[in-house]
């Protein structure tokens, strides 16, 4: 297993840096969106991350995702993929923040895509994830990241821990717990990923496309080595997660105690459709035009979920 480790650390670090020549060219120059100040490239340093994955009734998890042209990742055996990944942003350009991803595996295109082959050609199919809900700790990530990348952001109250044995972040809002995840820690298999990953948003009535890159050390646990529990709350932005069937026990966790990553300026729109008139997706503009600069957080959780296990 340590031979395997070894040449599995050799071969990933030789993978190529996973962030965008424009932005490595752009290095150092500033812009101001939405009276938002940024020094290119729009990035995060020494953030931990954790991440957990559940498979999903595929059918319930195609009602939720919008328009015509996103699909689930069909995994072996006909099911879909939860992906939860929290990371506590130490160090960005609008301050500390974490940010709760709860997003469903996607394709991008005509018509589904068949199993497993998504995750080999990434590009060919869209591949990435459609995020359903995405809590955040300041005002202003949600000004930047609703107003600009058309993500689901919203302030609510996060906490991210991490013991010897697990790591955890529960996320309330309102005093309704919205979920919480903890994951035991995986073997420090410490392999050194480079990836990039595409997220796909409902803002304005359109699809939002934007790409993050990052890179780190993760610690990873697949199948019956992966240890984690999730408690998805009643507040009224998880609702539709009660029937999407989500499996007990995780198909992986990951764990990286530090990454480096960078969002693209760069994202791409199209508008969201529907069979009937009328309908339309996401949020609308006007929901971030007063939106302020607040680095402020609300106050942690007030029912700590984390201590009745």
């Amino acid at each position: 297993m340590k031979t395997i480790l070894s040449l599995a650390r050799l071969g990933l670090s030789a993978a190529p840096s996973p962030f965008p020549r424009r932005q490595r060219r752009l290095a150092g120059r500033h812009a101001l969106v939405d009276d938002i100040a940024f020094q290119l490239p729009v990035d995060s340093q020494d953030s931990p991350v954790l991440m957990a994955a559940f498979t999903v009734d595929r059918a319930a998890a195609a009602e939720l995702l919008p328009g015509g042209e996103l699909h689930p990742v069909v995994l072996p055996g006909g099911r879909g993929l939860l992906v939860i990944t929290v990371v506590d942003y130490l160090r960005t350009d609008i301050g500390r923040y974490i940010e709760y991803s709860i997003a469903l595996a996607c394709t991008h295109g005509r018509r589904p895509a068949p199993a497993l082959l998504p995750a080999l050609l990434r590009g060919t199919f869209g591949t990435g994830q459609y995020v359903l809900d995405l809590p955040v700790s300041s005002e202003i990530s949600v000004k930047g990241g609703k107003g600009i990348w058309g993500m689901p952001k919203h302030q609510a109250n996060l906490d991210f821990r991490i013991t010897e044995s697990a790591v955890s972040s529960e996320y309330q809002v309102d005093g309704r717990l919205g979920m919480f995840v903890e994951i035991a820690r995986p073997p420090a298999t410490a392999l050194p990923l480079r990836v990039g990953a595409v997220n796909y948003c409902a803002f304005r009535g359109m699809l939002m496309k934007s790409s993050v890159y990052f890179e780190g050390d993760a610690d990873l646990a697949f199948g019956r080595r992966a240890r984690a529990r999730l408690v998805v709350g009643d507040a009224p932005q998880v609702a539709a997660l009660h029937g999407l069937g989500i499996a007990v026990h995780p198909l992986f966790t990951c764990y990286l105690p530090s990454t480096r990553g960078v969002l693209d300026d760069h994202f791409e729109c199209w508008f969201l459709t529907s069979d009937e008139p009328g309908h339309t997706f996401g949020e609308p503009l006007r929901d971030v035009v007063d939106l302020g600069l607040s680095q402020q957080w609300l106050e942690p959780p007030r029912i700590d979920v984390g201590a009745r296990s």
